[in-house]
């Protein structure tokens, strides 16, 4: 076969396989933004079908033969088309491995998964999310064997997200954040606690739609290739860089809530918005990992919107869309409130410095629950005695407790991890960026363009063109989790006197 034909059949392949991905993706958007209620039983079908056809295209006969005969002359090829041949055949090996009745059933139950959560958390109803639960514990440990047959069941799935790590790397990792977060936590118990009452006061949502569209133009969004919707648990979805949706959720009784989630999905937006132009359509589109992804959502989130001097620049606007609710209350205020640590028991409305025991909590389920030490129907307890250990606190229900993320309904075993060291990410990269960017200074300024510039140069263009431990060690050099335990040491120490 030719080069150039060979290689535009590739090219080929991979847009068929983004257009099976786009049509996934549209049924995902809308189910969890503006589906009845009731509608579930036909995407799943549709979905199943769809995952099927992308099993098929990937696995058949043609497409093994064309990334074979591309592989065996891989030094001929150009960096983009080799990175291509070797992603497209770790997929394609993957999925070879994994029955496709199996493979189709499982999109169906994912489907229906998320359907009978939302509907359980509402209703603070486990006992009917249990049953479900179970078979997506069953089915990933199952798919961990066709993932990886060499690795633990969960080693195997984490590297689904965030490819190289393992359970031992990750217990040094949080016994590390451990060491430094509760010393910290038990001095704060000792102090005055911030007051962030005003924060809780009545906040209309067609103002803090306002809002959210603010914070979006403050980051550079560009709203023509950027849609913002609304659900029950926030999220981002991408179909290619010139076309990105993040979701929110607003209550009326707490302003932060939306204003971070905006943050957080608009650092996502910006990664995927920033992914060279020549990486579209192909396996090389879309961040690298879920950890470097999350390095960006939690850097804007944090480092950023949490920071003294990005409050300072946004604050007088803020004032504008609440005058009753913040007309008396300082920038200084504002900031200290919306930096507030104090243990919880919601995941996405946790304080930075408490964030990650929330993380240690779901990463010690999901090694029980994969290793087969622990059963669906024992999850709440078991959640609730290391809610009790970690943070000190009771959970009351489980709609606060187990049932408030919407990742296991959707089968993401392996992925919370990343949050945590997205936030170590995140930490390093600052550092770094502080040596050629006045980051304190921009955001003073409310002008964000040289610090996601930065990013953009480090980090977002590649997409999947360098592996994730090459992206990390390109914005942070050699990873060393000692900034991020710093970073929290260093603010924490400061906004409380210890």
């Amino acid at each position: 076969m030719e080069w150039n034909k060979a290689v535009q059949q590739m090219e080929l392949l991979q847009k068929k396989k983004y257009a099976l991905t786009c049509a996934s993706s549209s049924l995902y958007l809308d189910a969890v933004t503006v589906a009845p209620k009731n509608t579930s039983e036909g995407r799943g079908v549709a979905l199943s079908i769809l995952a099927g056809e992308e099993q098929k295209l990937m696995t058949s006969p043609e497409t093994r033969a064309l990334l074979d005969e591309l592989a065996e002359h891989l030094d001929e090829l150009d960096l983009v088309h080799r990175r291509e041949v070797e992603e497209l055949r770790r997929d394609q090996e993957q999925l070879a491995r994994i029955p496709a009745e199996e493979y189709m059933a499982y999109s169906e139950l994912t489907n229906r998964a998320s359907d009978v959560w939302h509907k359980a958390k509402e209703n603070n109803d486990f006992a009917s999310f249990c049953p479900v639960l179970q078979e997506l514990v069953d089915y990933n440990r199952k798919f961990a064997g066709y993932y990886d047959a060499s690795k633990k069941p969960y080693d195997a799935l984490l590297n689904q997200y965030e490819r190289g790590v393992d359970m031992e790397m990750l217990d040094k990792f949080f016994a590390q954040l451990r060491q430094t977060i509760v010393p910290l936590l038990k001095k704060i118990a000792e102090k005055p606690q911030i007051d962030d009452s005003f924060l809780h006061n009545y906040y209309p949502v067609e103002k803090q739609k306002a809002f959210a569209d603010y914070i979006m133009e403050v980051m550079g969004l560009d709203r023509g290739h950027c849609g913002l919707g609304e659900t029950e648990h926030p999220f981002t979805l991408e179909f290619n860089n010139k076309d990105v949706r993040i979701t929110t959720n607003y209550d009326v009784h707490n302003v932060a809530s939306s204003m971070f989630s905006v943050l957080h999905e608009g650092g996502h937006a910006l990664y995927e918005l920033g992914i060279r132009d020549d990486l579209q359509y192909t396996r090389l589109a879309g961040g690298v990992s879920m950890g470097v992804h999350e390095s960006q959502s939690r850097f804007y989130e944090n480092i950023i919107g949490r920071s003294r001097e990005f409050i300072g620049a946004i604050y007088p606007k803020v004032q504008e869309f609440f005058p009753e609710q913040l007309g008396g209350i300082s920038a200084e205020q504002f900031y200290r409130a919306v930096n507030k640590a104090q243990p919880s028991l919601v995941r996405t409305e946790s304080d930075e410095l408490t964030y990650c025991l929330h993380i240690m909590v779901r990463y010690e389920i999901e090694k029980q629950l994969i290793g087969g030490t622990l059963e669906a129907k024992d999850v709440p307890a078991e959640w609730a005695r290391l809610y009790r250990e970690y943070l000190g606190i009771e959970v009351p229900n489980d709609r606060e407790g187990c049932l408030q993320d919407s990742h296991w309904s959707g089968g993401s075993f392996g992925y919370f991890p990343s949050y945590a060291l997205g936030n170590a990410y995140g930490a390093q990269m600052l550092h770094n960026m502080e040596q050629t960017v006045d980051v304190a200074g921009d955001a003073a300024k409310g002008d964000l363009t040289a610090i996601t510039g930065w990013l953009r140069e480090k980090v977002h263009q590649y997409g999947g063109l360098m592996t994730p431990a090459d992206v990390v060690k390109n914005a942070c050099g050699e990873f060393d989790p000692s900034y991020y335990t710093a970073y929290l040491t260093r603010k924490y120490t400061e906004l409380y006197g210890l």
